[in-house]
C-alpha cells in the first residue's frame, strides 16, 4: 500500500491517523510512504531569498532552489515524518530517491522548469529488500539523471510511478479532510469524469480541487484509482474505510 503525504499535512497528522496505519497493518498490509515538502522548501527558500515561481502546478527549479529542495526534503522532512512513524511503532526507513539510483528520471523541459524532472524506473529492488526485512520506506521525490543530476519531482508524480513500478493495492493521498463531500455527504467513490463534471458545476470548490486534481494527475499517469483520506480522523478500522476512492474511469452501471 502506498501512502502519499503531502508536506502541509505532516504537522497535522493525529495518533488516530496512526492506529489506522497499525490496523492495516495486522491486516497484512505492506506500507510504502511518498512525502512533499512545499512549506518547508517555501520557508528555506524565502529565508535564502530565491525566487519562486511555479509552472501548472510545478516549481521551478534552478540549480540553486535544487540544492535547498533536497536540503529539506531529505534533512528535514523525511526526518520529521521517519520520528513520527517510528514514534507509533512503525519502523521507518528513510529513503533519498536519488540513493543507489532508486529513482531513476530525465528533464521534463530544462530551460523551461530547470532541475523539474519525471521518473523514467524505479529500481523496485530496493524497495523489496526493505519490505522484506519489515521496514517501511519513507521516500524523498529526488530522481538522478543517467549521468548523475539530481531533478526535483513532483510528489503527486512520484507515488503514481512508484505506485505502478510495484504493482501496488492501495494507493492513498493523505490531506486534511475525510475525502470528498458533495451536498453535505461524504462520497465513498467518484469516476475522474465526476471529478471533473463537479468541479465545473461548482460542488466541488476551494481547496479540495487541488487535492482532486493532484489524485487524478497521479492516475492519468497511469494508477488505476487514488484514495483521498484524513491524516487527522481514523480512516481505516475492521468496519472498513473512511474516504473517497477515485477512479480512473467512469464505472460501468449495469
Amino acid at each position: 500500500m502506498l501512502i502519499k503525504c503531502g508536506g502541509s499535512v505532516l504537522d497535522e497528522l493525529t495518533p488516530a491517523f496512526f492506529n489506522s496505519l497499525k490496523e492495516l497493518e495486522k491486516e497484512g498490509y505492506q506500507l510504502i510512504f511518498v512525502h512533499g515538502g512545499g512549506p518547508d522548501i517555501n520557508k528555506m527558500l524565502d529565508l535564502y531569498n530565491v525566487p519562486q515561481e511555479f509552472d501548472n502546478g510545478l516549481r521551478k527549479t534552478t540549480s540553486e532552489a535544487m540544492e535547498i529542495v533536497e536540503m529539506v526534503l531529505a534533512g528535514k522532512t523525511n526526518r520529521k515524518l521517519s520520528a513520527l512513524l517510528e514514534s507509533h511503532g512503525i519502523r521507518a526507513f528513510g529513503l533519498n530517491g536519488s540513493d543507489g539510483r532508486f529513482l531513476q528520471g530525465e528533464f521534463i523541459n530544462k530551460k523551461k522548469l530547470g532541475f523539474v524532472g519525471e521518473i523514467t524506473n524505479v529500481k523496485t529492488d530496493v524497495i523489496s529488500m526493505l519490505l522484506r526485512e519489515h521496514y517501511t520506506p519513507v521516500i524523498t521525490p529526488i530522481a538522478i539523471t543517467d549521468n548523475g543530476i539530481k531533478l526535483n519531482i513532483n510528489a503527486d508524480f512520484a507515488a503514481a510511478a512508484i505506485g505502478i513500478a510495484l504493482n501496488v493495492e492501495h494507493c492513498i493521498f493523505v490531506t486534511d479532510v475525510d475525502g470528498i463531500i458533495i451536498d453535505g455527504k461524504l462520497r465513498a467513490e467518484l469516476s475522474t469524469d465526476e471529478i471533473e463534471q463537479n468541479i465545473l458545476e461548482g460542488e466541488i470548490t476551494g481547496g479540495m480541487i487541488p487535492k482532486v486534481t493532484s489524485a487524478t494527475s497521479a492516475i492519468g499517469k497511469g494508477l488505476q484509482s487514488v484514495m483521498i483520506v484524513s491524516g487527522k480522523n481514523n480512516f481505516y478500522d475492521k468496519s472498513g474505510w473512511t474516504g473517497t476512492k477515485i477512479y480512473a474511469k467512469e464505472r460501468v452501471i449495469r
